[in-house]
């Protein structure tokens, strides 16, 4: 009868640990490094704003993007809560999340998984959303119809939805314009004209880098090129984020 018990016991413990892995799970997709025109192109019209100039060459090494925005299953299971607004969507992204909370998710994410998740820079984000080598030059990413591809104040219904709903972009990657605001690893910075390589932003500022508009928002903030600073300490339900990885 023990050794029964004892089954049963491990049993339910695999199921519960199968459960956690299977919500720890962060789909990826490769992005293959290119050089790319990063800021107002001419795909954008004359919605730019004054920092999204100089457009600037940038050349960006191999890496990995979440396929979607990480949800409020994936918090939970790190985070033990839910900070979301609009929480009783379990597959909705996450939300009400500042940079500082992200930080301390990508720490617990680290440990249990063994992977180097991080925040994606400013210049990854732009070329994930942009298609990559793959790019069209949409001026949303995945499309020049945003309704498409993106949850904005015309068709969001004023809330968050299920990650992956719209239409992906020419990577695979969905819900870069619109659902809710992203984070990047960058401090905010203005562009210079000077090509770069793997640029990582300023050494310090006091802002951080917010990227693909949200649901929100109108379509001219859903754009790819657009960007937004935020205090670190940020948080607002319309505020997520997904994460990035290395080639290493």
């Amino acid at each position: 009868m023990k050794r029964v018990l004892v089954l049963v016991a491990i049993g339910i413990f695999c199921l519960q640990s199968y459960a956690q892995t299977a919500s720890l799970k962060i789909e990826m997709v490769f992005v293959k490094g290119g050089t790319f025109l990063m800021g107002c192109t001419a795909e954008q019209g004359d919605d730019c704003e004054s920092d999204e100039k100089p457009a600037h060459k940038v050349t960006l090494s191999d890496f990995y993007i979440g396929k979607y925005e990480v949800t409020q299953t994936q918090w939970k299971a790190i985070m033990d809560s839910n900070p979301s607004y609009f929480s009783g969507c379990e597959n909705c992204p996450v939300e009400q999340v500042s940079w500082d909370d992200i930080q301390e998710f990508i720490k617990k994410l680290k440990a249990k998984t063994g992977l180097n998740y991080r925040l994606p820079t400013e210049a990854e984000w732009e070329y994930a959303a942009s298609g990559g080598a793959q790019s069209r030059r949409y001026k949303y990413s995945g499309s020049n119809s945003m309704d498409g591809v993106a949850w904005y104040s015309g068709n969001s219904g004023d809330k968050t939805h299920p990650v992956g709903t719209k239409k992906a972009n020419e990577l695979g990657i969905y819900d870069m314009s619109g659902n809710v605001w992203e984070w990047c690893n960058d401090w905010f910075g203005d562009y210079s004209s000077n090509a770069q390589t793997n640029p990582k932003g300023p050494s310090s500022t006091s802002l951080r880098v917010v990227r693909g508009g949200s649901w929100y928002f109108y379509r001219q903030y859903v754009r790819v090129s657009l960007r937004v600073r935020c205090m670190l300490d940020g948080r607002g339900h319309d505020m997520g984020f997904r994460l990035a990885r290395s080639v290493e």
